[in-house]
């Protein structure tokens, strides 16, 4: 059922009557622990994209208030993501240099690709769309991803200053000739850090334990000047609310980020749907899936003119939301007017934060990524679905992460369609009749396979249980009618017993009344 167009072009108005002053209070307080887990994860998910800290900040407010007033989620909270961040860096770095101008700016209009792509998506009422990526793509992808951002935060934790790589393999390869000239002054940093959040999240796990840990890797470095004179620290920015950005459209350009631009639109899309879907679930909440991909299109055009890097949903966030009480998506409003007060208030203190701490909290989400449940689940479950999560992640490692992508969504679909195209038959004899059961569609892809079967029977009337067959297109019409003439040739029937009645018109539209094909109840 499709809601009226009031609630398509403004869908808040479904929530909005139910607001109150106390609901309000409630997804404040619930808005401002959002905010507190944005922040260090904001800045962070920037320094693996490649941009400045402050476009991290930039990305969890406009993108986020857009999702959450013109999305169908209640609960859902987006953002930078680590993964898209890393896409984002292994897109457009080789194209600029990292964190220069020119490369915030190709950033940006990848941003706005990505999502004029989700947008026409939403339009078109393909949502479902994003149903054709498997968990197994997305379980490897994340995997992979985890590993990849890993590998880049190394310098930062060892001290040294190497060039961006375009591949997993090319960086461990990179880091391996620099390796000498680590700094055990930024190991000890980071391993303070990792130290402080490990304990942080083991006797005291309600306060933001990667903050905490931050801070006090930051703080050392602050208290010992002359001791960790070689620390790098996070670069400092003018605090101010988002600013506006006009973007530069160049043919060339476009071209080349069109491909990344479709892949991260999937990839958010993918990831916001599945978080929201799993929500939904939990709140009982009628979730409607082309608007949310409307949504999602909506913040990432709309975000990068105010300096918004690609965002999409983060479980991380979103479940804190639900598990927090919030009774509406005003808690995301607030969350975002939170970062943004942030932004704009206590921005210098982001010039204190160390690199290497920096790294090391990066390092922790990564290791949040890592779903070692999923890989077992999936292990036990479907074998085909493993080894394409293998293949996903192998891919990540090996090829540019865009491309491991569609390396994913084509190793999956193979494995789809090689079961498909083989639908299952039983066999059972009746006197002269030879019984054939099948559990499947015939389609294009599966016409050799029932072909054969069909060419392979031995009985006067070969009768086909067809009470499974829920489609059948021009190639499994045509072949079913080359194989009743065959066996009308050799004094032999072919027998269609309870098919669907859309079946057999769709038989009967070839010949008409002279179909070979003859039909049972």
């Amino acid at each position: 059922m499709r809601l009226p167009s009031r609630y398509s072009l403004f869908p808040s108005l479904l929530w909005w009557p139910n607001v109150t002053r106390r609901t309000l209070g409630t997804d404040l307080l619930v808005g401002l622990s959002g905010a507190i887990l944005a922040l260090p994860q904001s800045i962070a998910y920037a320094l693996i994209a490649g941009l400045p800290a402050e476009y991290g900040l930039y990305a969890a407010i406009v993108p986020v208030i857009i999702a959450c007033l013109w999305g169908s989620s209640w609960h859902l909270i987006g953002g930078p993501t680590a993964a898209i961040s890393i896409v984002l860096f292994t897109s457009v770095s080789p194209m600029a240099r990292p964190g220069s101008e020119e490369f915030v700016a190709l950033v940006l209009v990848l941003t706005f690709l990505a999502g004029l792509f989700q947008w026409l998506l939403g339009l078109l009422r393909f949502g479902n769309l994003v149903n054709f990526v498997s968990p197994s793509v997305i379980l490897g992808f994340t995997l992979g991803a985890a590993l990849v951002i890993a590998l880049g935060q190394l310098p930062n934790l060892l001290g040294l200053e190497v060039d961006s790589q375009r591949t997993a393999v090319a960086t461990l390869l990179d880091l391996g000739r620099h390796l000498g000239q680590a700094d055990w002054h930024s190991m000890l940093v980071a391993a303070v850090t990792l130290a402080v959040s490990l304990l942080c999240r083991r006797l005291w796990p309600r306060p933001p334990a990667l903050l905490i840990g931050v801070a006090a890797g930051s703080l050392l470095v602050a208290a010992l000047p002359g001791f960790f004179a070689s620390i790098r620290l996070v670069d400092a920015f003018e605090g101010t609310l988002p600013p506006f950005t006009l973007l530069h459209f160049e043919i060339n350009s476009l071209l080349e980020l069109l491909p990344a631009a479709i892949a991260c639109g999937m990839l958010g899309l993918v990831t916001s749907l599945s978080i929201a879907r799993s929500l939904a679930a939990k709140s009982q909440q009628l979730l409607d899936a082309n608007q949310e991909v409307r949504a999602q299109g909506l913040s990432n055009m709309i975000g990068p003119w105010f300096s918004g890097s690609l965002s999409a949903g983060s479980f991380t966030r979103s479940a804190l939301n639900l598990q927090s009480g919030a009774t509406s998506p005003m808690a995301g409003v607030f969350s975002a007017l939170l970062v943004a007060a942030f932004a704009l208030f206590c921005a210098p203190l982001i010039s204190h934060i160390a690199l290497p701490s920096m790294g090391a909290a990066i390092l922790l989400i990564c290791w949040g990524l890592v779903d070692v449940a999923g890989v077992r689940a999936l292990l036990r479950v479907s074998r085909a679905e493993f080894v394409v999560m293998l293949l996903t992640l192998l891919a990540t490692l090996v090829l540019e992460l865009q491309t491991a992508i569609y390396a994913g969504v084509l190793a999956s679909l193979f494995f789809y369609l090689k079961r498909t195209s083989q639908p299952r038959f039983k066999y059972t004899r009746d006197g002269d009749d030879e019984l054939l059961r099948l559990e499947g569609s015939i389609f294009f892809g599966a016409c050799h396979y029932v072909q054969q079967i069909l060419q392979l029977s031995h009985g006067e009337r070969v009768v086909v249980d067809a009470r499974h067959i829920n489609f059948i297109d021009y190639a499994g019409v045509e072949m079913l009618h080359l194989e009743a003439r065959r066996l009308q040739a050799q004094n032999r029937q072919l027998v269609l017993r309870h098919a669907r009645p859309h079946v057999i018109e769709e038989i009967q539209k070839l010949e008409g009344a002279t179909c070979p094909v003859q039909f049972e109840e």
